[in-house]
Protein backbone atom coordinates (compact mmCIF):
# COMPACT_ATOMS: atom_id res chain seq x y z
CA UNK A 1 0.00 0.00 0.00
CA UNK A 2 2.60 2.12 1.03
CA UNK A 3 4.56 1.57 -2.27
CA UNK A 4 1.58 2.34 -4.14
CA UNK A 5 1.48 5.39 -2.22
CA UNK A 6 4.74 5.89 -3.33
CA UNK A 7 4.52 5.39 -7.15
CA UNK A 8 1.62 7.64 -7.04
CA UNK A 9 3.25 10.39 -5.50
CA UNK A 10 6.29 10.04 -8.25
CA UNK A 11 3.97 9.97 -10.80
CA UNK A 12 2.36 13.05 -9.58
CA UNK A 13 5.83 14.95 -9.71
CA UNK A 14 6.62 13.80 -12.87
CA UNK A 15 3.38 15.35 -13.90
CA UNK A 16 3.95 18.24 -12.72
CA UNK A 17 7.52 19.09 -13.31
CA UNK A 18 6.74 17.71 -17.12
CA UNK A 19 3.91 20.33 -17.04
CA UNK A 20 5.95 22.91 -15.67
CA UNK A 21 8.44 22.34 -18.39
CA UNK A 22 6.18 22.55 -21.25
CA UNK A 23 4.59 25.67 -20.02
CA UNK A 24 7.94 27.38 -20.03
CA UNK A 25 7.21 28.07 -23.42
CA UNK A 26 3.64 28.83 -24.54
CA UNK A 27 4.32 31.51 -27.22
CA UNK A 28 4.75 30.07 -30.75
CA UNK A 29 8.14 30.00 -32.21
CA UNK A 30 7.83 31.98 -35.52
CA UNK A 31 9.56 30.88 -39.07
CA UNK A 32 9.42 33.71 -41.36
CA UNK A 33 10.12 33.23 -45.05
CA UNK A 34 10.36 35.90 -47.52
CA UNK A 35 11.32 34.99 -51.06
CA UNK A 36 12.89 37.47 -53.56
CA UNK A 37 11.11 38.06 -56.90
CA UNK A 38 8.68 35.64 -56.72
CA UNK A 39 5.60 35.68 -58.91
CA UNK A 40 2.17 35.01 -58.72
CA UNK A 41 2.45 32.27 -61.08
CA UNK A 42 5.27 31.12 -59.91
CA UNK A 43 3.64 28.73 -57.57
CA UNK A 44 2.79 25.33 -57.96
CA UNK A 45 -1.61 26.00 -56.22
CA UNK A 46 -1.66 28.97 -58.61
CA UNK A 47 -1.46 26.59 -61.27
CA UNK A 48 2.21 27.16 -62.71
CA UNK A 49 4.85 24.96 -63.77
CA UNK A 50 6.92 25.22 -61.45
CA UNK A 51 6.81 22.23 -59.33
CA UNK A 52 6.78 23.23 -55.46
CA UNK A 53 5.76 20.35 -53.67
CA UNK A 54 6.82 22.08 -50.68
CA UNK A 55 5.13 25.12 -50.62
CA UNK A 56 2.02 23.47 -51.69
CA UNK A 57 1.82 21.20 -49.02
CA UNK A 58 2.47 23.71 -46.30
CA UNK A 59 -0.06 26.62 -47.74
CA UNK A 60 -2.78 24.03 -48.30
CA UNK A 61 -2.46 22.70 -44.78
CA UNK A 62 -2.79 26.36 -43.75
CA UNK A 63 -4.24 29.31 -44.74
CA UNK A 64 -3.56 30.82 -48.26
CA UNK A 65 -3.78 34.54 -48.30
CA UNK A 66 -5.41 35.66 -51.54
CA UNK A 67 -6.42 39.06 -50.89
CA UNK A 68 -2.51 39.80 -49.79
CA UNK A 69 -0.44 42.86 -50.64
CA UNK A 70 2.98 43.62 -50.96
CA UNK A 71 5.05 46.35 -52.49
CA UNK A 72 5.96 46.64 -55.91
CA UNK A 73 9.93 46.52 -55.37
CA UNK A 74 12.58 44.78 -52.74
CA UNK A 75 13.44 48.09 -49.88
CA UNK A 76 9.93 49.18 -50.27
CA UNK A 77 8.68 45.25 -48.53
CA UNK A 78 11.33 44.63 -46.39
CA UNK A 79 11.09 48.11 -44.69
CA UNK A 80 7.15 47.95 -44.14
CA UNK A 81 7.45 44.32 -42.93
CA UNK A 82 10.08 45.28 -40.13
CA UNK A 83 8.43 48.56 -39.42
CA UNK A 84 4.56 48.43 -39.92
CA UNK A 85 4.67 51.69 -41.59
CA UNK A 86 3.95 52.79 -44.79
CA UNK A 87 6.76 54.49 -47.16
CA UNK A 88 5.35 57.90 -46.40
CA UNK A 89 6.11 57.84 -42.61
CA UNK A 90 9.41 56.46 -43.19
CA UNK A 91 10.97 58.50 -45.91
CA UNK A 92 11.65 55.73 -48.16
CA UNK A 93 8.97 56.98 -50.72
CA UNK A 94 11.01 56.39 -53.84
CA UNK A 95 13.03 53.27 -55.17
CA UNK A 96 15.22 51.02 -53.28
CA UNK A 97 18.44 51.72 -51.11
CA UNK A 98 21.47 51.44 -53.18
CA UNK A 99 24.79 49.95 -51.92
CA UNK A 100 26.42 53.19 -51.97
CA UNK A 101 23.91 55.07 -50.81
CA UNK A 102 23.98 56.57 -46.85
CA UNK A 103 20.47 55.63 -46.68
CA UNK A 104 18.05 53.03 -44.11
CA UNK A 105 15.21 52.49 -42.36
CA UNK A 106 14.72 55.29 -39.64
CA UNK A 107 15.73 54.19 -36.02
CA UNK A 108 13.30 56.03 -34.70
CA UNK A 109 11.04 53.29 -33.94
CA UNK A 110 11.22 50.13 -32.66
CA UNK A 111 11.30 47.46 -35.52
CA UNK A 112 9.55 43.42 -35.43
CA UNK A 113 12.67 42.03 -33.69
CA UNK A 114 12.83 44.71 -31.33
CA UNK A 115 9.43 44.32 -30.38
CA UNK A 116 9.48 40.20 -30.28
CA UNK A 117 12.85 40.34 -27.76
CA UNK A 118 10.83 42.38 -24.86
CA UNK A 119 8.32 39.15 -25.75
CA UNK A 120 11.07 37.28 -24.66
CA UNK A 121 11.76 35.65 -28.14
CA UNK A 122 15.43 34.86 -29.51
CA UNK A 123 15.45 36.55 -32.86
CA UNK A 124 17.58 35.40 -36.00
CA UNK A 125 18.11 36.48 -39.39
CA UNK A 126 19.32 34.85 -42.55
CA UNK A 127 19.66 36.55 -45.59
CA UNK A 128 19.02 39.26 -47.21
CA UNK A 129 18.48 42.31 -45.38
CA UNK A 130 18.53 45.94 -47.93
CA UNK A 131 17.23 48.10 -45.26
CA UNK A 132 20.15 50.40 -44.70
CA UNK A 133 23.91 49.77 -43.41
CA UNK A 134 26.13 52.80 -43.86
CA UNK A 135 26.78 52.95 -40.34
CA UNK A 136 26.70 50.18 -37.44
CA UNK A 137 23.70 51.20 -35.75
CA UNK A 138 21.53 49.95 -38.91
CA UNK A 139 22.96 46.53 -39.11
CA UNK A 140 20.87 44.01 -38.44
CA UNK A 141 22.63 42.66 -34.65
CA UNK A 142 22.00 46.27 -33.82
CA UNK A 143 18.36 46.38 -34.36
CA UNK A 144 16.66 43.42 -32.43
CA UNK A 145 18.61 40.24 -34.14
CA UNK A 146 20.70 38.67 -31.33
CA UNK A 147 22.35 37.15 -34.96
CA UNK A 148 22.75 37.22 -38.15
CA UNK A 149 24.11 36.19 -41.24
CA UNK A 150 23.59 37.30 -44.64
CA UNK A 151 24.12 40.21 -46.82
CA UNK A 152 23.50 43.54 -46.60
CA UNK A 153 22.91 44.97 -50.65
CA UNK A 154 19.88 44.23 -52.62
CA UNK A 155 21.58 41.49 -54.72
CA UNK A 156 24.58 39.77 -55.70
CA UNK A 157 26.53 36.68 -56.96
CA UNK A 158 24.99 33.66 -55.52
CA UNK A 159 28.38 31.36 -55.68
CA UNK A 160 31.05 34.01 -55.00
CA UNK A 161 28.94 36.68 -52.66
CA UNK A 162 30.34 39.02 -54.96
CA UNK A 163 28.32 42.35 -55.80
CA UNK A 164 29.34 45.35 -58.02
CA UNK A 165 27.99 48.59 -58.50
CA UNK A 166 28.81 51.66 -60.13
CA UNK A 167 32.31 50.59 -60.67
CA UNK A 168 32.42 49.68 -56.89
CA UNK A 169 32.98 45.56 -56.62
CA UNK A 170 33.58 43.52 -53.46
CA UNK A 171 32.27 40.85 -51.37
CA UNK A 172 28.81 40.94 -49.38
CA UNK A 173 28.40 38.70 -46.95
CA UNK A 174 28.65 38.88 -42.99
CA UNK A 175 28.37 36.96 -39.67
CA UNK A 176 26.81 38.94 -37.37
CA UNK A 177 28.48 42.53 -37.65
CA UNK A 178 31.74 40.74 -39.20
CA UNK A 179 32.59 40.19 -42.93
CA UNK A 180 32.65 36.61 -43.84
CA UNK A 181 33.69 34.42 -46.77
CA UNK A 182 31.72 31.25 -47.99
CA UNK A 183 32.82 31.50 -51.73
CA UNK A 184 31.62 28.95 -53.73
CA UNK A 185 28.50 28.10 -51.47
CA UNK A 186 25.62 28.43 -53.10
CA UNK A 187 23.28 30.88 -51.04
CA UNK A 188 19.80 28.80 -51.04
CA UNK A 189 21.77 25.70 -49.47
CA UNK A 190 24.10 28.21 -47.28
CA UNK A 191 21.21 30.08 -45.80
CA UNK A 192 18.95 26.45 -45.15
CA UNK A 193 22.61 25.68 -43.43
CA UNK A 194 22.72 28.55 -41.50
CA UNK A 195 19.00 28.65 -40.46
CA UNK A 196 19.15 24.76 -39.50
CA UNK A 197 21.81 25.84 -37.24
CA UNK A 198 20.09 27.91 -35.55
CA UNK A 199 16.65 25.88 -34.98
CA UNK A 200 19.36 22.91 -33.90
CA UNK A 201 21.16 24.64 -31.39
CA UNK A 202 18.00 26.75 -30.43
CA UNK A 203 17.03 26.21 -26.74
CA UNK A 204 13.60 24.85 -26.98
CA UNK A 205 12.08 26.54 -23.63
CA UNK A 206 12.29 30.09 -25.29
CA UNK A 207 10.62 30.79 -28.05
CA UNK A 208 12.73 31.50 -31.48
CA UNK A 209 11.71 33.80 -34.05
CA UNK A 210 13.99 33.43 -37.28
CA UNK A 211 13.29 35.65 -40.23
CA UNK A 212 14.59 33.80 -43.06
CA UNK A 213 14.72 36.24 -45.94
CA UNK A 214 16.05 34.08 -49.33
CA UNK A 215 18.04 35.02 -52.03
CA UNK A 216 16.20 33.41 -54.31
CA UNK A 217 14.46 33.80 -56.47
CA UNK A 218 16.08 37.24 -57.59
CA UNK A 219 18.79 37.60 -60.85
CA UNK A 220 21.50 36.61 -61.51
CA UNK A 221 20.20 33.41 -62.92
CA UNK A 222 22.26 30.67 -61.16
CA UNK A 223 21.30 27.41 -59.84
CA UNK A 224 22.89 23.61 -59.31
CA UNK A 225 22.18 21.66 -62.79
CA UNK A 226 20.60 19.12 -61.55
CA UNK A 227 17.59 21.16 -60.45
CA UNK A 228 16.60 22.33 -64.08
CA UNK A 229 16.37 18.68 -64.85
CA UNK A 230 12.98 18.46 -64.61
CA UNK A 231 12.57 21.55 -66.83
CA UNK A 232 14.39 20.83 -69.91
CA UNK A 233 10.91 20.81 -71.80
CA UNK A 234 10.60 24.57 -70.57
CA UNK A 235 12.55 26.05 -74.00
CA UNK A 236 12.76 29.86 -72.53
CA UNK A 237 16.28 29.78 -71.19
CA UNK A 238 15.66 32.29 -68.64
CA UNK A 239 12.35 30.55 -67.27
CA UNK A 240 14.45 27.11 -67.33
CA UNK A 241 16.98 28.42 -64.76
CA UNK A 242 14.01 30.28 -63.15
CA UNK A 243 12.14 27.28 -62.20
CA UNK A 244 15.17 25.43 -60.92
CA UNK A 245 15.94 28.42 -58.65
CA UNK A 246 12.02 28.11 -57.13
CA UNK A 247 12.99 24.26 -56.70
CA UNK A 248 15.96 24.67 -54.99
CA UNK A 249 14.03 27.29 -52.69
CA UNK A 250 11.50 24.64 -52.09
CA UNK A 251 13.87 21.88 -51.14
CA UNK A 252 15.47 24.29 -49.04
CA UNK A 253 12.30 25.05 -47.00
CA UNK A 254 11.04 21.31 -47.05
CA UNK A 255 14.33 20.36 -45.43
CA UNK A 256 14.32 23.20 -42.73
CA UNK A 257 10.54 22.18 -41.70
CA UNK A 258 11.95 19.04 -41.17
CA UNK A 259 14.65 20.46 -38.93
CA UNK A 260 12.01 22.04 -36.73
CA UNK A 261 10.46 18.71 -36.25
CA UNK A 262 13.02 16.99 -35.48
CA UNK A 263 13.89 19.51 -32.57
CA UNK A 264 10.06 18.71 -31.05
CA UNK A 265 8.97 22.55 -31.93
CA UNK A 266 7.64 22.08 -35.27
CA UNK A 267 3.89 21.72 -33.47
CA UNK A 268 4.76 24.92 -31.94
CA UNK A 269 5.93 27.05 -35.13
CA UNK A 270 3.85 29.66 -36.78
CA UNK A 271 5.04 29.37 -40.36
CA UNK A 272 4.47 32.71 -42.04
CA UNK A 273 5.83 32.34 -46.06
CA UNK A 274 5.55 35.92 -48.51
CA UNK A 275 6.88 37.39 -51.66
CA UNK A 276 8.55 40.72 -51.45
CA UNK A 277 6.81 41.84 -54.88
CA UNK A 278 5.62 40.39 -58.22
CA UNK A 279 8.04 38.42 -60.51
CA UNK A 280 10.45 39.89 -62.94
CA UNK A 281 9.51 39.14 -66.37
CA UNK A 282 12.54 40.07 -67.89
CA UNK A 283 14.65 37.59 -65.52
CA UNK A 284 12.20 34.71 -66.23
CA UNK A 285 9.52 35.24 -62.99
CA UNK A 286 5.87 35.50 -64.32
CA UNK A 287 2.40 36.65 -62.67
CA UNK A 288 0.08 35.90 -65.49
CA UNK A 289 -2.85 36.38 -65.32
CA UNK A 290 -2.55 39.26 -63.50
CA UNK A 291 -1.54 42.55 -65.31
CA UNK A 292 2.25 44.15 -65.18
CA UNK A 293 5.59 42.70 -63.52
CA UNK A 294 8.33 43.69 -60.62
CA UNK A 295 8.38 47.43 -60.03
CA UNK A 296 4.47 48.15 -60.92
CA UNK A 297 2.00 49.46 -59.57
CA UNK A 298 -0.83 47.08 -61.35
CA UNK A 299 -1.32 43.84 -59.68
CA UNK A 300 1.47 41.77 -61.19
CA UNK A 301 3.40 43.96 -59.11
CA UNK A 302 2.42 43.38 -55.73
CA UNK A 303 -0.43 41.08 -55.29
CA UNK A 304 1.66 38.79 -52.98
CA UNK A 305 1.78 34.97 -52.44
CA UNK A 306 1.30 34.39 -49.05
CA UNK A 307 0.28 31.74 -46.57
CA UNK A 308 0.16 30.79 -42.77
CA UNK A 309 1.07 27.26 -41.24
CA UNK A 310 0.98 26.16 -38.05
CA UNK A 311 -0.65 23.64 -35.37
CA UNK A 312 -2.50 26.58 -33.54
CA UNK A 313 -4.69 27.49 -36.28
CA UNK A 314 -8.40 27.10 -35.50
CA UNK A 315 -8.52 27.34 -39.93
CA UNK A 316 -6.91 24.83 -41.88
CA UNK A 317 -7.01 24.35 -45.64
CA UNK A 318 -9.03 26.73 -46.31
CA UNK A 319 -8.14 30.24 -48.68
CA UNK A 320 -8.21 33.87 -46.73
CA UNK A 321 -9.82 36.75 -49.15
CA UNK A 322 -9.73 38.96 -46.31
CA UNK A 323 -7.49 42.13 -47.75
CA UNK A 324 -3.90 42.43 -46.01
CA UNK A 325 -1.62 44.00 -46.25
CA UNK A 326 2.57 43.23 -45.53
CA UNK A 327 2.53 46.44 -42.74
CA UNK A 328 0.35 43.83 -41.07
CA UNK A 329 2.53 41.26 -39.99
CA UNK A 330 4.08 43.95 -37.53
CA UNK A 331 1.37 44.52 -35.61
CA UNK A 332 -0.40 41.07 -35.93
CA UNK A 333 2.73 39.17 -34.64
CA UNK A 334 3.71 40.99 -31.56
CA UNK A 335 -0.42 40.97 -30.49
CA UNK A 336 -0.19 37.12 -31.10
CA UNK A 337 2.75 36.77 -28.96
CA UNK A 338 1.21 38.65 -26.19
CA UNK A 339 2.78 42.02 -26.91
CA UNK A 340 2.79 45.30 -26.90
CA UNK A 341 3.04 47.95 -29.48
CA UNK A 342 3.87 50.68 -26.39
CA UNK A 343 7.11 53.41 -27.83
CA UNK A 344 6.21 52.48 -31.30
CA UNK A 345 5.85 55.07 -34.29
CA UNK A 346 2.06 55.11 -34.94
CA UNK A 347 1.81 52.03 -36.87
CA UNK A 348 0.06 51.36 -40.31
CA UNK A 349 -0.44 47.62 -39.97
CA UNK A 350 -3.34 46.34 -38.36
CA UNK A 351 -3.41 43.05 -36.27
CA UNK A 352 -4.72 40.84 -38.73
CA UNK A 353 -4.76 37.12 -36.41
CA UNK A 354 -8.32 36.90 -35.72
CA UNK A 355 -8.86 38.00 -39.30
CA UNK A 356 -6.64 35.79 -40.75
CA UNK A 357 -7.00 32.10 -37.81
CA UNK A 358 -10.91 32.52 -37.41
CA UNK A 359 -12.32 34.09 -40.27
CA UNK A 360 -14.57 37.04 -38.79
CA UNK A 361 -16.20 39.07 -41.29
CA UNK A 362 -15.07 42.53 -39.41
CA UNK A 363 -12.02 43.32 -41.22
CA UNK A 364 -10.01 46.26 -39.83
CA UNK A 365 -7.88 46.80 -42.54
CA UNK A 366 -10.07 48.76 -45.08
CA UNK A 367 -8.05 50.29 -47.27
CA UNK A 368 -3.92 50.17 -48.17
CA UNK A 369 -1.72 53.19 -49.51
CA UNK A 370 0.17 51.41 -51.87
CA UNK A 371 2.59 54.44 -52.10
CA UNK A 372 2.91 57.88 -52.83
CA UNK A 373 6.29 58.27 -54.88
CA UNK A 374 6.83 62.33 -54.96
CA UNK A 375 10.09 62.15 -56.44
CA UNK A 376 9.38 59.81 -59.58
CA UNK A 377 8.76 62.19 -62.99
CA UNK A 378 5.19 63.57 -62.99
CA UNK A 379 3.25 62.67 -65.68
CA UNK A 380 0.45 64.11 -68.31
CA UNK A 381 -2.13 67.05 -67.41
CA UNK A 382 -3.62 67.11 -63.88
CA UNK A 383 -7.34 67.05 -63.53
CA UNK A 384 -9.31 70.24 -62.70
CA UNK A 385 -10.25 70.27 -59.37
CA UNK A 386 -8.47 67.71 -57.94
CA UNK A 387 -7.46 67.29 -54.10
CA UNK A 388 -4.35 65.12 -55.19
CA UNK A 389 -1.93 65.68 -58.30
CA UNK A 390 -2.91 63.10 -60.51
CA UNK A 391 0.40 63.39 -62.03
CA UNK A 392 2.46 61.76 -59.39
CA UNK A 393 3.31 58.18 -59.64
CA UNK A 394 0.70 56.77 -56.61
CA UNK A 395 -1.76 54.16 -56.50
CA UNK A 396 -4.39 53.25 -53.13
CA UNK A 397 -6.84 50.50 -52.38
CA UNK A 398 -10.49 50.99 -50.83
CA UNK A 399 -12.93 48.28 -50.26
CA UNK A 400 -13.38 47.11 -53.78
CA UNK A 401 -11.62 49.79 -55.65
CA UNK A 402 -8.26 50.53 -56.74
CA UNK A 403 -6.87 53.86 -58.47
CA UNK A 404 -3.71 54.14 -59.95
CA UNK A 405 -2.43 57.67 -60.94
CA UNK A 406 0.91 58.63 -62.69
CA UNK A 407 3.22 56.60 -64.47
CA UNK A 408 2.41 53.02 -63.02
CA UNK A 409 5.17 51.47 -65.29
CA UNK A 410 4.97 48.43 -67.70
CA UNK A 411 1.19 47.12 -67.71
CA UNK A 412 1.04 44.61 -70.47
CA UNK A 413 -0.57 40.85 -68.96
CA UNK A 414 2.19 38.64 -70.00
CA UNK A 415 1.71 34.72 -70.21
CA UNK A 416 4.50 32.38 -69.32
CA UNK A 417 6.93 31.79 -72.27
CA UNK A 418 5.68 28.26 -72.88
CA UNK A 419 2.22 29.50 -73.46
CA UNK A 420 2.09 29.91 -77.18
CA UNK A 421 0.65 33.03 -77.05
CA UNK A 422 1.53 36.56 -77.33
CA UNK A 423 1.49 39.31 -74.11
CA UNK A 424 -1.36 41.19 -74.64
CA UNK A 425 -0.59 44.21 -75.71
CA UNK A 426 -4.27 46.05 -75.01
CA UNK A 427 -2.72 48.70 -72.80
CA UNK A 428 -0.25 49.95 -75.33
CA UNK A 429 -2.95 51.48 -77.39
CA UNK A 430 -3.84 54.05 -74.23
CA UNK A 431 -2.56 57.42 -74.63
CA UNK A 432 0.79 58.13 -73.41
CA UNK A 433 -0.59 60.80 -71.10
CA UNK A 434 -2.60 59.21 -69.33
CA UNK A 435 -2.40 59.21 -65.73
CA UNK A 436 -5.89 57.95 -63.91
CA UNK A 437 -7.14 54.46 -63.90
CA UNK A 438 -10.03 53.58 -61.51
CA UNK A 439 -10.34 49.51 -61.34
CA UNK A 440 -12.84 47.36 -59.24
CA UNK A 441 -10.51 44.69 -57.78
CA UNK A 442 -12.92 42.47 -56.65
CA UNK A 443 -14.67 42.03 -59.94
CA UNK A 444 -11.80 42.76 -62.43
CA UNK A 445 -8.92 40.98 -60.58
CA UNK A 446 -6.89 41.14 -63.67
CA UNK A 447 -7.63 45.12 -64.49
CA UNK A 448 -8.77 44.85 -68.10
CA UNK A 449 -11.98 47.47 -67.38
CA UNK A 450 -10.78 50.89 -66.56
CA UNK A 451 -13.52 52.94 -64.74
CA UNK A 452 -12.34 56.19 -64.35
CA UNK A 453 -14.39 57.46 -66.88
CA UNK A 454 -17.31 56.27 -65.78
CA UNK A 455 -16.85 56.13 -61.88
CA UNK A 456 -15.94 59.77 -61.55
CA UNK A 457 -17.37 59.99 -58.35
CA UNK A 458 -15.51 57.25 -56.94
CA UNK A 459 -11.82 59.01 -58.33
CA UNK A 460 -12.31 61.80 -56.50
CA UNK A 461 -13.26 60.08 -53.56
CA UNK A 462 -10.45 57.95 -53.86
CA UNK A 463 -8.22 60.95 -55.13
CA UNK A 464 -9.40 62.95 -51.62
CA UNK A 465 -8.01 60.06 -49.89
CA UNK A 466 -4.52 60.22 -51.38
CA UNK A 467 -4.42 63.78 -50.49
CA UNK A 468 -5.46 62.96 -47.05
CA UNK A 469 -2.46 60.50 -46.61
CA UNK A 470 -0.16 62.91 -48.49
CA UNK A 471 -0.74 65.66 -45.45
CA UNK A 472 0.45 63.00 -43.15
CA UNK A 473 4.17 62.32 -45.33
CA UNK A 474 7.63 62.89 -44.41
CA UNK A 475 9.66 63.89 -46.58
CA UNK A 476 11.21 61.82 -48.78
CA UNK A 477 15.22 60.86 -48.11
CA UNK A 478 17.10 59.56 -51.37
CA UNK A 479 20.46 61.07 -50.99
CA UNK A 480 23.24 60.87 -53.65
CA UNK A 481 25.62 58.17 -53.93
CA UNK A 482 28.40 58.31 -51.81
CA UNK A 483 31.93 57.33 -52.94
CA UNK A 484 33.36 56.06 -49.51
CA UNK A 485 31.24 53.18 -49.74
CA UNK A 486 33.29 51.39 -52.25
CA UNK A 487 34.38 48.12 -50.47
CA UNK A 488 37.99 48.83 -52.04
CA UNK A 489 38.73 51.16 -48.74
CA UNK A 490 36.67 48.34 -46.53
CA UNK A 491 38.94 45.50 -46.74
CA UNK A 492 36.83 44.01 -50.33
CA UNK A 493 33.28 43.68 -48.31
CA UNK A 494 30.56 45.91 -48.98
CA UNK A 495 29.74 47.22 -45.02
CA UNK A 496 29.50 50.25 -42.86
CA UNK A 497 31.47 53.44 -43.78
CA UNK A 498 30.33 56.35 -41.87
Amino acid sequence: MQRTKLMLCVLLVIFIITNLVQSKNTKPHILFILADDFGYNDIGYHGSEIKTPNLDKLAGEGIKLENYYVQPICTPTRSQLLSGRYQIHTGLQHGIIWPSQPNGLPLDSPILPQKLKESGYSTHAVGKWHVGFYKKEYLPTSRGFDSYFGYLTGSEDYYTHHRCYDSMCGTDLRENAIPANYSGVYSTYLFAEKSADIVKNHNADQPLFLYLPFQSVHAPLQVPEKYLQPYMHIKDKKRRMYAGMVSAMDEAIGNLTEVFKQKGIWNNTLLVFSTDNGGQILEGGNNYPLRGWKASLWEGGMHGVGFVHGQMLKRKGVVSKALMHVTDWYPTLVSLVGGDLNGTKPLDGVDQWKTINEGTLSNPRKAILHNIDPLFKPLGHKLPKSPFDNRVRAAIRMGDWKLITGSPGNGSWVPPPSVKSQPDIEAQFEPPEKNIWLFNITADPYEHKDVSHIRTDVVMQMLDLLAQYNKTAVPCRYPKMDDKANPKYLGGYWGPWL
